[in-house]
């Protein structure tokens, strides 16, 4: 398996879709820089000679935010809103949708499981 940016990419795959496993890489942006490193896209992963490999990881470098400091960039963008309390930094706190979503039907997967509210009585209960 080639291992590029600190990733191991698939073998078998084209090398246009092996790049899509690196975190912040879509289909649109590997094919962006396969076109810049002079390397046809259907190429398979394993076929790829050290010269093309260092090319892909130099353009990566230079071009592109990825992996783990994509992910940290993007958590301490999260930990700048929650700090300043702003609404969608509360949003986040509460653990509630961010981008202005309904809650009051939807919003299962931010809000997690129905909690059931004890002791609350239906309407045939109270005749």
């Amino acid at each position: 398996m080639p291992r590029i940016v600190g990733v191991d990419i698939p073998n078998d795959k084209s090398i246009w879709i092996s790049l899509t496993y690196i975190t912040g890489i879509g289909q649109h942006t590997s094919e962006l820089i396969l076109k810049e490193a002079g390397v046809e896209k259907m190429v398979k992963a394993n076929k790829l000679s050290e010269d093309e490999l260092s090319r892909i990881t130099q353009i990566i470098d230079r071009n592109y935010v990825v992996g783990g400091q994509l992910r940290r960039q993007m958590s301490q963008n999260i930990a700048r809103l929650r700090d300043i309390a702003c609404y969608r930094g509360l949003r986040h706190r509460k653990g509630l949708p961010v981008r202005g979503q309904q809650t009051q039907s939807n919003a299962r997967t931010r809000k997690g499981p129905r909690k059931t509210v004890a002791g609350k009585r239906g309407v045939k209960e109270m005749r």
